[in-house]
């Protein structure tokens, strides 16, 4: 079976879907689309109507590129006024041989869930910690092991019902079932997980649109999370203030001219624009790059406050992604304001280079470890699927000859 799963992201400035199969566990992307959005401020939906339509426009895309519909997705949900609760479950083992199997570990993840979700609650993702077989402890994966009676400890997360319902309603109003629901700190962290961070406390900044993730990791899990409402947008605003232009404008000088360390920004680079008032001007880097530098300082000195409120533990690793953390220069002014174990994070997949993405390449990635814990085989694009693209008997799917899926699946057709 083809591993492939669809992520799909629905942010204040863009909606982002990631198409990826994960094969000897690396992650392949097959096809990664980011479209505008309407609807949807500081990461909730505030226009169902806008949101459906700028959904409709990248799924559209995505499956122009793929060349064939996407039925089946997870999704990120909004990471606003979350709840962390500890939970434990049990499970007696009833077969024979008295193993751990993955139906096993399935029961004991539902049992530690149940009279837990209040009728106004959500659960977003329940994330184990560890198992215990017959009172030993400590176990990462208990699958194959003998013994009576297997218990596992986990971490809730819920958020309130009508955030995540809206969501969820939505996409299944296009027709595309959300097979699981994840939050930003969940997909930030298995997008740069690395094998020491199982032993160390840590932190991932996550500067989006209009709000920045503050999440802290100890052990590989993840602690808490806050929500920081300033984010790239704020750039903007004040570009736009500043010196009376355009949001358009401001949006593209950010990203492709100014600096976030004004250090390094030069007085003779200029750049012309023209004015609200339809009269050009000129701009030079160092003045542009103040500003920029200024509102990213904000940003990430009220980031490092809110990591030392939520862990008093010294941090080996903070990570900073997300859309803003590729602006020009952007290591240097993390590391004078947050420190030498400070980096930015580096998304180099074949197919995307860019940090907007890295929390739906994590979710995927987190989605996989899920399914082979509970040892199970699953792809959002079954043989019936398939069966569509080699028969051509879907009208609302056309097979295009140079299409990604047609190569990936390519020897199950009969040339």
């Amino acid at each position: 079976m083809r591993k492939i799963y669809t992520a799909i992201d629905l942010g204040s400035d863009s909606i982002k879907i990631v198409v990826g199969e994960m094969f000897r566990e690396k992650l392949n992307v097959l096809a990664a689309v980011l479209t505008p959005s309407k609807g949807i401020k500081r990461g909730l939906i505030v226009d169902a109507n806008e949101a459906i339509s700028s959904l409709k426009t990248a799924i559209e895309k995505v499956e122009g590129k793929l060349g064939i519909r996407i039925k089946r997705a997870i999704v990120n949900c909004d990471s606003h006024n979350l709840v962390f609760e500890d939970a434990d479950g049990y499970s007696t083992l009833t077969n024979q041989e008295n193993k751990v199997y993955g139906e096993d570990v399935t029961r004991c993840l539902q049992a530690c869930v149940y009279n837990k979700i209040s009728e106004d609650e959500e659960l977003v993702n329940v994330l184990p910690i560890d198992f215990c077989l017959d009172g030993k402890s400590g176990i990462r994966d208990p699958k194959g092991m003998v013994g009576k009676k297997l218990g596992v400890r986990a971490l809730l997360i819920k958020t309130h019902k009508k955030k995540s319902y809206s969501i969820i309603t939505i996409l299944e109003s296009l027709g595309i079932e959300v097979v699981d629901t994840y939050i930003t700190p969940i997909g930030d962290y298995y997008a740069y997980a690395e094998k020491e961070f199982e032993k160390q406390t840590g932190a991932i900044i996550n500067i989006g649109a209009d709000i920045t993730t503050v999440s802290v990791y100890e052990k590989g899990l993840l602690k808490d999370a806050k929500i920081i409402p300033l984010g790239g947008n704020n750039i903007d605003n004040d570009l736009v203030y500043l010196l009376k232009i355009k949001n358009e404008d401001a949006k593209l000088i950010k990203e492709t001219f100014a600096l976030a360390n004004k250090s390094y920004a030069q007085n003779t680079e200029v750049y012309e624009v023209f004015d609200r008032f339809k009269k050009e001007i000129k701009l030079n880097q160092f003045e542009i790059s103040d500003i920029v530098m200024s509102r990213v300082m904000e940003i990430l000195k009220f980031s490092k406050k809110q990591i030392s409120l939520l862990t008093k533990q010294e941090n080996s690793y903070i990570i900073v992604t997300g859309g803003t953390s590729e602006l020009l220069s952007m290591t240097s002014l993390v590391k004078e304001v947050l420190g030498d174990k400070a980096k930015v994070g580096n998304i180099d997949i074949i197919g995307i280079r860019d940090n907007r993405y890295a929390s739906l390449l994590g979710m995927i990635k987190y989605f996989h470890y899920k399914l082979s814990l509970k040892a199970k085989e699953y792809t959002m694009f079954n043989q019936e699927d398939l069966e569509d693209l080699i028969t051509n008997k879907s009208k609302t799917i056309e097979l295009k000859e140079d299409s990604v899926l047609n190569k990936v699946f390519g020897y199950f057709f009969d040339k």
